[in-house]
């Protein structure tokens, strides 16, 4: 809804995600639980 959002590490650390960053064909939304593999990257704020 927002476009961004924040990903639960395993070991419970929040990170932000912007939409832009999800890397798929299609609609870019990712559901609450949904398993996804990621990298973190500094970015600008």
């Amino acid at each position: 809804e927002k476009g961004f959002g924040f990903i639960s590490t395993e070991n419970g650390q929040d990170v932000f995600a912007h939409f832009s960053a999800i890397q798929t064909n299609g609609f870019k939304t990712l559901e609450e639980g949904q398993k996804v593999e990621f990298d973190v990257e500094e970015g600008q704020r």
